[in-house]
């Protein structure tokens, strides 16, 4: 093993600065009820989303936006909704939330119906451009089953979010930046009303996990690269959200430390409850050999003595290495509701 772990393996250990949500939020404003933010704005005008930063130059412009403070806010407040929270607890599950999980069907639905081709190359089946393709051509028609008529306008530009969120075509990969679409996507919902306060823990375990089902799938069956994968360096090929909300479940949790998570029993015993013990899970099932040499982030992160500090840590990771991470960002897409333009104090 080289040591380049070591200065990443530092950042997750340190001790937090408080986590605040960005100036500026208005997530946070809507998910948390402000009951004059509830409401969306009556003469929105929606637009196709395009890409923004297309120099190393122009990343100071994404993390001074209005769309990067919203989504570093919605993320931050769906980590403090499902704190100390267990999957299979009980939530609220409003129509939408239904609605979602019935577009994500659909789309586990398709993949049964586009089996992997037969081809030379192991990895990056082609079958998954005729699945994406059905993806491109009705991903309209499905988020309008999501958002009531009125806000029917809105389909165009989210849309553009839900299929930027499932990999991509031309190279048949995944990685963090089409999980970002997906967290996007969800954001989007909530600022034009669709999602509420109370859809919170809805959001986490029911509508992201549904589409981590989704993306295993696909990786699985379509031999999906990893995205701009650090290899062993980085926490995981393909996510990274669910680590940070996973690891927030286990805040204070009685008996479960993060040294337990290496631990195979304990992870097949509770993995149902815990986001991030699924995300173990799936890592064993797909790699061999010592945890230790394929995960090497995670092995470091099991020494971290709570999971208060795991869960700071993670955030500050993913912001460095994936927000502010220019082959990520260059792929994201800004429209009226993800502005590229300055915060608003």
């Amino acid at each position: 093993m080289g040591d380049s772990s070591s200065v990443e393996t530092v950042n997750v250990m340190q001790p937090s600065e408080a986590l605040k949500c960005p100036q500026g939020n208005v997530i946070e404003r809507i998910l948390l009820g402000n009951s004059e933010e509830m409401a969306p704005p009556l003469q929105q005008s929606f637009m196709i989303p395009r890409k923004e930063i297309n120099m190393v130059s122009d990343m100071g412009k994404w993390k001074r936006s209005q769309a990067y403070a919203d989504y570093m806010g919605f993320i931050l407040t769906l980590n403090e909704g499902v704190k100390g929270r267990k999957l299979t607890c009980e939530y609220n599950v409003s129509e939408p939330i239904e609605k979602l999980v019935a577009l994500l069907n659909t789309l586990d639905r398709w993949i049964d119906e586009t089996p992997p081709v037969d081809q030379p190359s192991r990895f990056g089946n082609k079958a998954f451009r005729t699945w994406y393709a059905k993806l491109d051509q009705e991903a309209e028609n499905l988020v309008a089953t999501v958002i009531p008529k009125h806000l029917a306008d809105a389909a165009p530009e989210v849309a553009v979010y839900l299929k930027e969120s499932v990999g991509n075509s031309t190279r048949i990969d995944y990685g963090t930046g089409h999980e970002a679409a997906f967290a996007a996507f969800l954001c989007c919902l909530c600022k034009i009303g669709v999602l509420r306060v109370d859809d919170q823990m809805a959001i986490v375990f029911k509508v992201f996990n549904r589409y981590l089902e989704v993306m295993r799938k696909l990786q699985k069956t379509y031999r999906m690269e990893p995205a701009g994968s650090q290899g062993v360096w980085g926490l995981d090929d393909f996510q990274f959200l669910p680590f940070i909300w996973g690891s927030s479940q286990l805040i204070d949790h009685p008996n479960l430390e993060p040294r337990h998570f290496v631990d195979e029993k304990v992870v097949n015993e509770n993995h149902k409850d815990f986001m991030f013990l699924e995300c173990i899970l799936f890592i064993t099932e797909m790699k061999t050999g010592p945890f230790a040499e394929h995960s090497n982030q995670l092995w470091n992160i099991s020494a971290v003595p709570s999971w208060s500090k795991v869960n700071q840590g993670l955030i500050r990771m993913y912001k460095a290495e994936c927000l502010e991470k220019f082959p990520v960002i260059q792929h994201f897409k800004f429209g009226s509701l993800l502005p590229i333009q300055p915060v608003t104090s």
